[in-house]
């Protein structure tokens, strides 16, 4: 009971305080001196009078007093709304734009009409992008972009298997087959030059932490396997 009552005098006094008029840029330098290596993004109001959003490692969020002393991490939630603030903000912030994303350097695979579209980020070695490939087996009408994205931190071997798969006479076969079936690479392929360090490049840019990586066509962005009934709702929503 003690606990709930500091809980609900803390929310009743933040919600008291005035609209702040920090200066936005005061505010960054003062989190880059007491937050190294965190990369400080948007500065602006919070949903909570009196405290501001921080944007932070580009995709998340955190809500601070505008002399950056101290912070809060955590969701908003609007109760009249039912809705999650904190997650809007971070699904906005992932978002990515589709036509921008260079499908030159994509795997491609078209099934059915191909009317329908995603991207994977995914690495040869990833059970969990395995996992992935099984869930899209029955996945139709759509156009499949796969981005070889080795994670080699965790997976030596994934970078050679990549330019292999990469540099083989049929990419969108022998992705399959070894994906699905564990179907040994061709080790003949001939040797050509690869987009991987591009693609990295860009995964980085984009946030893309962990394969696999899915975004859609209306650029929201999933990481993780998830199921064939969840691909074919966000598929449908573009």
């Amino acid at each position: 009971m003690r606990i709930h009552l500091i809980v609900t005098a803390l929310l009743t006094s933040l919600l008291a305080w005035p609209a702040t008029g920090a200066d936005f840029e005061t505010v960054k330098t003062l989190l880059r001196e007491k937050m190294p290596g965190v990369e400080i993004g948007e500065v602006r109001p919070a949903p909570i009078a009196g405290l501001l959003e921080v944007v932070v490692n580009r995709k998340s969020v955190l809500y601070i007093d505008d002399k950056a002393e101290l912070a809060i991490s955590g969701n908003v939630i609007d109760l009249g709304k039912k809705a999650n603030l904190t997650q809007q903000r971070v699904e906005e912030l992932s978002k990515v734009d589709f036509a921008t994303l260079p499908l030159d350097k994509a795997i491609v695979k078209v099934k059915g009409s191909g009317a329908r579209k995603v991207a994977l980020f995914s690495d040869p070695d990833c059970p969990y992008c395995k996992q992935l490939e099984k869930e899209l087996v029955n996945v139709t009408d759509v156009t499949i972009y796969t981005f070889l994205y080795p994670l080699t931190s965790i997976h030596p071997d994934a970078l050679r298997k990549s330019a292999l798969i990469w540099c083989s006479s049929d990419r969108a076969k022998v992705w399959d087959e070894w994906m699905l079936t564990g179907k040994d690479l061709p080790q003949d392929a001939a040797k050509c030059e690869t987009p991987l360090a591009s693609i990295e490049t860009l995964g980085n840019t984009l946030g893309i932490e962990g394969t696999p990586g899915l975004v859609f066509g209306n650029g929201k962005l999933v990481e993780g396997a998830i199921p064939r009934q969840q691909i074919e709702t966000l598929l449908n929503a573009q």
